[in-house]
C-alpha cells in the first residue's frame, strides 16, 4: 500500500518514512463495402461494447536494451537480467464499473522487441496511488512503468492496469474494491491480447501475477478468478505477490493506532473511498475533525498529488479522525466487518501453481504479519508456497529487492 512518490520524498527528508494513434480498433477489422454496411455497423457495435476491447493506443516508450538497463539502474533495480529492448503503449480499454455498468479505463501494455510471435505473459498490479496521474500509463517516472520494463525486456508480455479512476479512466478510484479490481485487470488482460495481435502476435494463456503493496492481495484476487475460470482464454500460471496488506482488518486498525507508516493518509484514503462506496458515516463531521472535516474528501478526489495530500493533513490518526470512527475502525461490525472480510481472506484458497510471496521484515508500512497471514490460509487448504523476507528494508525498498527474484523465476517457468 505505497504512496510511491511520497515514499521517496519522506525517506530522503527522513520524515514520513510519440503519440502512435488514438483511434479505435476494431481487433479482428471490420468488413468493407456498401452491401455490408448494416451488418458492419452491427458487429462494429458489439465489438465496441466488448469487455477487454481497444478503444486507443498511444505509444510512450520505444527503448533499447541500453535505455532499459539504464533505467533500472536509475531506479535501483538490478538490471542483470536485460536482454531486450522494450515497446510500451497506454491503452484505453473498455470494462465495467463497481456496479457492472460499461466504462473504460486505462493500462500500460509493454512488449520485448524481440521476434517471438507467442509472448508469456505478466499482469502487474501497482501499489496504492492518490494521484490519477501517478500510474504506469501516463507518467513516465513512475516506478510500476520500470517494473513493466523490466519484466518485457527479459522477454515477457506485461499487462499492467492503471485500475479504475486513475491513468486515463473516468471518476475516482474505488480504492479496494474487490469485483472492480479483478474486472478491471483481466479486461486489461483482454485488450493486451488484441492489441497485440494486430502485429502478429500473441500471448500466451498462462498468466504469471505479481503486485506490490495494494497489488499485494490484488494478485490473490485475480488469480482466483481466472483459478476459476472468469476468462475463456487466460489461466492461472504463477502467483507472486509482495507486501500486500493480507490482513486489512488490522492493517486498518494498525493504522488508527498509529502503529504504521503515514497513518493519517493511508486511514483517510481508505475512510473516504469506501465511504463513497459502501457509507461509512452520514457526515464528513462524524468521521474527521474539525478543520479537517471541511477539506479531506476534496483532497482525495484523484487531482491531488501525495506530497500535496501530506501537506495538507496532520501526521498521526488521532489528530485527524474523531475517537468514534477510530474505533469503529479498531472494532468493526454489520457491513464494514462483512466488507473488510472479503479482503481479510485474499489468500483462502488453494492455487494448483507456484506461489511466492515476498516481504520485509524491516517494513513499517504493511507488516511482514500479513504475508504470515495469507501463508497461513494457504496452509490451511494444502497449498504449497513459499515465504522469503528481503530483510531489514522499508516497504518502498521491498519490492526493489523483490523484483529480480521474481523475474528470473517467471522466466524459469515452462
Amino acid at each position: 500500500m505505497a504512496f510511491t512518490r511520497l515514499q521517496r520524498r519522506f525517506t530522503a527528508s527522513g520524515a514520513l518514512a510519440l503519440v502512435c494513434a488514438a483511434t479505435v480498433l476494431a481487433g479482428t477489422g471490420l468488413a468493407g463495402g456498401r452491401h455490408s454496411a448494416a451488418p458492419a455497423a452491427r458487429a462494429a457495435a458489439a465489438q465496441t461494447a466488448a469487455r477487454g476491447s481497444v478503444v486507443s493506443a498511444t505509444l510512450v516508450a520505444d527503448l533499447d536494451v541500453k535505455e532499459v538497463a539504464a533505467r533500472l539502474k536509475k531506479a535501483g533495480i538490478d538490471a542483470a537480467q536485460v536482454r531486450y529492448g522494450v515497446r510500451a503503449h497506454r491503452i484505453v480499454y473498455r470494462t465495467v464499473d463497481t456496479k457492472g455498468r460499461p466504462t473504460t479505463a486505462s493500462a500500460l501494455i509493454a512488449v520485448p522487441r524481440n521476434g517471438e510471435n507467442r509472448l508469456r505473459t505478466v499482469s502487474w498490479l501497482h501499489g496504492t496511488e492518490v494521484y490519477r496521474g501517478e500510474v504506469a500509463s501516463v507518467n513516465d517516472r513512475s516506478p510500476d512503468r520500470t517494473t513493466a520494463l523490466l519484466f518485457a525486456s527479459t522477454g515477457l508480455a506485461v499487462s499492467a492496469p492503471d485500475y479504475l479512476g486513475l491513468g486515463k479512466g473516468p471518476g475516482t478510484h474505488p480504492y479496494g474494491h474487490p469485483r472492480a479490481t479483478v474486472t478491471a485487470s483481466v479486461d486489461a488482460l483482454r485488450a493486451a491480447r488484441a492489441f497485440v495481435r494486430r502485429d502478429g502476435r500473441d500471448l500466451d494463456r498462462r498468466v504469471l501475477i505479481s503486485g506490490f503493496s495494494q497489488g499485494g492481495p490484488a494478485t490473490m484476487m485475480v488469480g482466483r478468478a481466472l483459478h476459476q475460470g472468469t476468462d475463456r482464454y487466460f489461466r492461472l500460471g504463477a502467483l507472486a505477490p509482495i507486501a500486500g496488506p493480507f490482513d486489512l482488518s488490522g492493517f486498518e486498525a494498525a493504522a488508527a493506532d498509529d502503529k504504521v507508516n503515514r497513518s493519517s493518509l493511508y486511514l483517510a484514503y481508505f475512510a473516504t473511498a469506501w465511504n463513497r462506496m459502501y457509507g461509512l458515516y452520514d457526515t464528513p463531521g462524524q468521521a474527521f475533525r474539525a478543520p479537517f472535516d471541511k477539506k479531506v474528501e476534496k483532497l482525495f478526489d484523484g487531482y491531488h498529488t501525495g506530497e500535496e495530500i501530506a501537506d495538507a493533513l496532520p501526521r498521526t490518526s488521532k489528530e485527524l479522525f474523531t475517537e468514534e470512527f477510530l474505533n469503529k475502525v479498531r472494532n468493526p461490525r454489520g457491513e464494514l466487518r462483512r466488507k473488510l472480510r472479503v479482503l481479510d481472506t485474499t489468500c483462502d484458497w488453494k492455487p494448483e501453481v507456484p506461489v511466492h510471496l515476498f516481504h520485509a521484515r524491516g517494513d513499517k508500512d504493511v507488516s511482514f504479519a500479513n504475508s504470515e497471514h495469507c501463508g497461513r490460509q494457504l496452509t490451511a487448504h494444502g497449498a504449497g508456497h513459499e515465504l522469503s523476507d528481503v530483510g531489514d528494508v522499508d516497504h518502498s525498498t521491498t519490492v526493489l529487492k523483490a523484483l529480480p527474484q521474481v523475474v528470473r523465476e517467471f522466466n524459469a517457468m515452462r
